[in-house]
C-alpha cells in the first residue's frame, strides 16, 4: 500500500504544516513516510505545496507526478493539481475560497468550507486543520485519534492554540462525514 497526498494553496495557509502533521501521524502508525515541501520565494501569499507519501514498504522515490489524493486550499492549486490526481482518490476543496469543483467524476470530491468552519471554531488560521481533518476522516489514511494526538503534540508549548485546533479537527471530521 502506497498513498500519496498533495497539499496545495497560498503561502501562509499552513500547507507545509498539515503535510508535516500527516507525515508525523504516518510515522507514528508505523509506516514509511516521505514529506517533500515546495514553495516559491515569496512564501506568504505565493504558492506553497507539499507531497506526503505514506507506505507499508520502502519508498522508491518520493517524487510523484500523479498523487492519489489532493487537498486544495485555493483555486489556482485546484486547477493545477486536480487533473493529476489518480482515479478513486480523495480531493478536498476549500469551498470557502474555491467556487468551482474539480471537474472529475472519478474521484471522491469533498467540498469543505474550511475557512468558515475554522472561523466558527475560533480562528480562520485553523482552516488548514479543518481540511486535514476532513481528508483523514474521509480517506482513513491514518487513524483519526492518532491524528488528534499528533496535532496536540505539534502545538505543545503553545497550549492556548490546542483547544481551537481540537475544535477545528472535530468540525472538519463532522463536515467530512456529513454530520
Amino acid at each position: 500500500m502506497q498513498k500519496e497526498v498533495m497539499f496545495a494553496g497560498f503561502g501562509g495557509q499552513g500547507i507545509l504544516l498539515i503535510g508535516d502533521i500527516l507525515a508525523h501521524a504516518g510515522m507514528e502508525a508505523g509506516f514509511e513516510v516521505a514529506w517533500i515541501p515546495s514553495y516559491g520565494p515569496e512564501m506568504r501569499g505565493g504558492t506553497a505545496y507539499c507531497l506526503v507519501v505514506i507506505s507499508d514498504r520502502a519508498i522508491g522515490s518520493p517524487v510523484i507526478r500523479n498523487p492519489l489524493h489532493l487537498i486544495a486550499m485555493n483555486r489556482p492549486s485546484l486547477e493545477k493539481f486536480a487533473p493529476l490526481v489518480k482515479p478513486d482518490g480523495v480531493v478536498v476543496i476549500n469551498s470557502s475560497l474555491i467556487s468551482i469543483n474539480a471537474g472529475r467524476d472519478d474521484v471522491d470530491e469533498l467540498l469543505i468550507p474550511a475557512n468558515d468552519i475554522a472561523q466558527e471554531a475560533g480562528s480562520v488560521k485553523a482552516a488548514n486543520i479543518v481540511a486535514l481533518a476532513a481528508f483523514v476522516a474521509r480517506s482513513k489514511i491514518v487513524d483519526f485519534d492518532l491524528l488528534r494526538e499528533c496535532v496536540k503534540e505539534h502545538f505543545a508549548g503553545r497550549e492556548k492554540l490546542i483547544p481551537i485546533n481540537m475544535e477545528a479537527l472535530e468540525q472538519g471530521r463532522k463536515a467530512a462525514m456529513g454530520i
